[in-house]
């Protein structure tokens, strides 16, 4: 393609964009959060977070939405940059985070892009995705890392993905913009809700504090321990270093007392009926998620592997 034709597909794509822009509303329209950094919620709670990098090099993606949110989320990336979608970073194997990997991979390509856009992910993604129906072959990371963590150089600043073991699942991943000073979490923290941690898939209560004390370990806070490093979760608000405690505090009050129960030889019922997480409830269930029922459930069953 010349020069020429190039720069028409360009200039399009931004006529489209400022007309797509014009056409969101402020709830659907990409937030700030700071440096390079900005957030797209899920329309209606169809989703999980959409954390964007935008700069010279390109976009970079940490998580998609669904398939069907695809030309949404698209339509926000472009209203930031035209510039091509040359990294995207699955924090989960979970399709309300990738299920759009493949059609943002087509429509992020633009006539400067060089090679496939690379889709990160631990290799534990991978392994989980294999014979899961629901999310097509073509979404699957084509970059997977079995390593501790992967970094690389992208708009100016560092970029780590580090894997979680055993948080909600053994493939949690989050991903920490060095210079913005952003950390995107994933399903490792959900402020408002019950963190969905899967048994099946490898998650664990311990695992999941532990992962919230190494987001701690990176998270710096601000004056009056308020702003510093902003972390973005897999669904619901931006917050900062103490929002973060507050949650990993709720799970290590709420496993000590079913730790305890289990030690005085308490069944699943009874430790039910004991309400280990009463005074937690009313803020951890109203915005969706695992029931108070369903939470200490898994509670229970991770400290007893059963």
């Amino acid at each position: 393609m010349d020069a020429k034709h190039s720069a028409m597909l360009v200039l399009v794509a931004g006529v489209a964009a400022v007309a797509g822009t014009a056409r969101m509303t402020a709830q659907q329209a990409p937030r700030p959060v700071q440096g390079k950094v900005h957030v797209l919620a899920a329309a209606d709670g169809n989703g999980a977070n959409v954390v964007m990098q935008t700069g010279p090099d390109g976009v970079l993606l940490v998580d998609t939405q669904p398939a069907d949110a695809a030309q949404r989320v698209f339509a926000a990336v472009r209203t930031l940059s035209l510039e091509p979608i040359r990294w995207i970073v699955n924090t989960s194997a979970r399709a309300d985070h990738m299920g759009g990997n493949d059609a943002l991979t087509r429509l992020g390509t633009t006539p400067a892009s060089v090679g496939r856009t690379r889709v990160v992910a631990h290799q534990n993604v991978v392994h989980r995705l294999v014979g899961n129906t629901s999310i097509s072959r073509d979404a699957w990371p084509n970059d997977d890392f079995f390593t501790p963590d992967k970094d690389f150089f992208f708009n100016g600043e560092a970029v780590i993905v580090t894997h979680m073991p055993a948080a909600t699942t053994d493939g949690d991943s989050i991903v920490f913009f060095r210079r913005s000073d952003v950390i995107a979490t994933g399903d490792v923290f959900t402020p408002g809700k019950y963190p969905a941690i899967d048994l099946a898939s490898g998650g664990s209560i311990q695992g999941e504090i532990d992962a919230l004390n190494t987001i701690l370990h990176v998270a710096v806070p601000g004056k009056y321990q308020e702003g510093g490093t902003y972390i973005v979760p897999g669904h619901g608000r931006i917050c900062d270093e103490a929002d973060l405690v507050e949650y990993r505090e709720m799970l290590t009050v709420v496993r000590d007392r079913v730790q305890d129960l289990i030690k005085k030889g308490s069944t699943l019922e009874q430790v039910k009926i004991a309400k280990p997480s009463r005074d937690y409830d009313p803020e951890y269930t109203r915005s969706g998620g695992p029931s108070a029922d369903g939470f200490v459930d898994v509670v229970y069953r991770s400290l007893t592997k059963r």
